[in-house]
């Protein structure tokens, strides 16, 4: 059987905006899930936390069988690195994007002050929230990322949770393919370089015309990297034979 997918959305967002790669999973023949995280979508009463973050791509992977491709967006990339260094017999490769600045900075500090400032807004930072998005993504897109809803009061314990986290010595503790999918205007890249470094023979793809928000912003061409690395990890002559491919599968290095 094809390896499945499982698809971790970004903040304030929820699964609803893969829709349009698990319609393309879906024509591929591919089983693909896209877990609402805690404080989002139909968990959105839920507080956020690391812990119970992880736990929900736990659920997610093994509702498609225990081991999937896992896919993630800014803050879903962050976790999947984190659950991927946790459970690398689970985790078939990774595909990360809008994830390569780490993420307790100074800059992180900011953000969280700026969160509980808009948090305290008559609206909770609705407008703010809605003008973001029609100036950020094409109507498709902005669509999509709105289906599901969007978390306004999740920021403030986001931000202070992931701080903990520490993606790149996640990295360096997975020793499966690891792709990058940044979009070339995204201001998450900040530090893509260490990233790289943390995972050597990781492959960095840049997504010309894409923002932070890559999948949502150029979807058709993160979807034909997505398509490309599980052509990689999982071909044809593979699943014909009834086995897959070992965690150590080599990529080529990044550039």
């Amino acid at each position: 059987m094809p390896l499945p997918v499982v698809l971790l959305h970004g903040a304030r967002t929820s699964g609803t905006m893969w829709r349009a790669q698990l319609e393309a999973l879906e024509r591929a023949g591919r089983q693909a899930v896209a877990p609402d995280l805690p404080g989002h979508g139909r968990r959105v009463q839920e507080t956020f936390t690391v812990d119970g973050a992880l736990e929900a791509v736990g659920e997610a992977v093994d509702r498609v069988g225990g081991r999937a491709v896992v896919v993630g967006l800014s803050l879903g990339g962050y976790l999947a690195a984190a659950w991927a260094a946790r459970h690398p017999e689970g985790t078939a490769a990774l595909l990360l994007s809008g994830c390569s600045t780490d993420p307790d900075t100074v800059l992180t500090g900011a953000w969280l002050q700026a969160a509980r400032v808009i948090g305290h807004l008559p609206d909770r930072g609705a407008a703010l929230n809605q003008t973001l998005v029609e100036r950020a993504l094409p109507p498709e897109g902005a669509a999509d990322a709105a289906a599901g809803g969007f978390a306004l009061d999740v920021m403030v314990d986001l931000l202070d949770a992931m701080r903990a986290l520490d993606p790149r010595a996640d990295l360096q503790r997975f020793t499966g393919p690891v792709w990058f999918a940044n979009g070339q205007w995204d201001h998450f890249r900040l530090h893509e370089r260490r990233f790289l470094a943390a995972r050597p023979g990781a492959r960095r793809v840049v997504v010309r015309g894409a923002t932070h928000l890559t999948s949502l912003v150029r979807p058709v061409a993160f979807t034909r990297v997505l398509l490309e690395l599980l052509e990689e990890v999982d071909p044809p002559a593979v699943r014909a034979a009834g086995r897959q491919p070992a965690g150590r599968l080599a990529v080529s290095p990044g550039r």
